[in-house]
């Protein structure tokens, strides 16, 4: 599976904490190209359904929680993202789907590439015939 829960640097004193994030760093191992962010996403809404060909990203939850199912076209696992302070990577060729969306729910994205709709693979079964060729 080409995913890893990263840990953040955090530093942090009485007046609170603080995350720097950092392209080809030992937090994020690409170059930062776009940085978006998912909000309002009611808890009973599926987002993802999708995989990348070359994108990689570095998901934060940044307040509340979600679940992410990740499959390599061999098996799939289940990831609850819940707190700033752990990145989720996702590499290429990695379906993802997100679920199960606490109500407030803030995800920031961190993507190696800058957007391209021909980048994505939009059909699971696309997507299984793609990776196991």
């Amino acid at each position: 599976m080409n995913y890893k829960l990263i840990d953040m640097n955090i530093f942090g004193d009485d007046r609170g904490k603080l995350i720097s994030l950092e392209g080809n760093s030992n937090v994020i191992p690409f170059d930062i190209k776009r940085v978006y962010y998912i909000y309002d996403t009611a808890p009973d809404q599926d987002r993802g359904m999708h995989a990348h060909k070359e994108l990689e990203q570095v998901i934060v939850a940044i307040d509340g929680a979600c679940q992410f199912i990740l499959d390599d076209g061999k098996s799939r696992e289940k990831i609850w993202l819940n707190t700033p302070e752990k990145g989720l990577y996702i590499g290429k060729n990695m379906w993802r789907e997100m679920k199960h969306f606490s109500y407030g729910c803030k995800l920031m994205v961190l993507a190696s590439t800058h957007y391209d709709e021909n980048e994505y693979i939009r059909d699971y079964d696309t997507f299984l015939k793609e990776v196991n060729d």
